[in-house]
């Protein structure tokens, strides 16, 4: 079987070819009869998701049986419709919903429309009642911003200030800066990630103290360590959790993989490939789709303990339950919050 592995930023390494392998052995499939091909692109924010999209297409020529990628939402709109156009099976692992099809699968490493809601619990449990907000200015800021402001309304939250910015943003000072002029009690930060440092510093610079929630963006601080001070007082969503079974498995093998988001859904990924396989009549792209479609109910390595994950006819979301993790950068770790 030839697996495709579609990136929309330039990646160095095997690691996620390894990982694969690990998730198809402990489902069942020997690693040595799957190789892998791979196509680098530049996508957004930094590049453009046409390229993207045009990686999946040569993926496609080159005669892939199944797809692993692309990760960020705007690029994964792109390539959605290029597995559908090829009718290649493919498993995305960005945050958006509307990324999936006929022919692509999701799975959610965050999400854009679950997370909104679980940010404004947490606004609730902490007693915030008055929330600015500063989203980038892109498909993935501006549905996380929309999803917000509906959770928000339902929960009487007021939302005092608003601002998109440039998912690149280096200097933030003005932005904060009329935000902080509103006098809210939060700060919810939503993007990719790549501007949540421009924030923190022109809150530390402004001497604002304020409590700052965050959506999965911050799982930045897995590659840039360098960062993670910044974000000492801020929460942010994750998708690991410390109860989680088969993420200790995975631990036990690899603790590298382990020890982060992309690793154990890069796991789970493999084993959801070797049981469809397991469960196809047939290897080729229509049976692999099949066979995606028929795994049910395993307990995935991302989320807290009880996570399972799956597929079905018209369901292309992997993760069911509590995938979505409270969590916070505490002296240079990540730390499971309590609730």
């Amino acid at each position: 079987m030839h697996i495709g592995l579609l990136f929309d930023y330039p990646q160095g390494g095997d690691g996620l070819e390894r990982t694969l392998a690990l998730g198809f052995a402990a489902a069942g499939l020997d690693p040595a009869s799957v190789t892998f091909l791979r196509e680098e692109t530049l996508g957004l924010p930094a590049g453009r998701a046409e390229d993207t999209a045009g990686g999946f297409a040569r993926l496609a020529e080159a005669g892939v049986d199944l797809i692993v990628g692309p990760s960020i939402s705007d690029n994964c709109l792109a390539a959605r419709d290029v597995a559908d156009e090829y009718g290649v099976p493919a498993i995305n692992y960005s945050g958006g919903e509307r990324t999936r099809s006929a022919w692509m699968f999701h799975y959610q490493i965050g999400s854009l429309e679950e997370e909104p809601p679980l940010l404004v619990a947490r606004m609730g449990e902490r007693g915030f009642t008055r929330a600015a907000v500063i989203h980038d200015a892109s498909v993935v800021g501006d549905r996380y911003a929309e999803v917000l402001g509906w959770a928000a309304a339902d929960a009487g939250v007021e939302i005092t200030g608003r601002a998109a910015i440039d998912p690149l943003a280096e200097d933030l000072t003005t932005v904060v800066g009329d935000l902080r002029a509103a006098d809210p009690d939060v700060l919810v930060y939503l993007g990719l990630g790549a501007a949540s440092h421009a924030v923190a510093t022109a809150m530390a610079d402004a001497g604002w103290t304020i409590p700052v929630l965050a959506n999965s963006a911050l799982m930045f601080g897995y590659v840039r360590p360098d960062w993670r001070d910044a974000w000492a007082s801020w929460e942010y969503i994750d998708t690991i959790a410390e109860d989680n079974t088969w993420r200790r498995r995975l631990g036990e093998q690899d603790a590298a993989a382990a020890a982060g988001p992309i690793g154990t859904a890069t796991f789970d990924m493999g084993r959801l490939i070797g049981h469809a396989v397991g469960r196809a009549e047939r290897t080729d792209r229509a049976g692999l789709r099949e066979g995606l479609e028929r795994v049910k109910q395993l307990p995935a390595a991302s989320g807290y303990e009880g996570t399972l994950m799956g597929f079905g006819v018209w369901d292309r979301g992997a993760l069911k339950g509590p995938f979505l993790v409270l969590r916070a950068w505490r002296d240079g770790t990540t730390v499971q919050v309590d609730r």
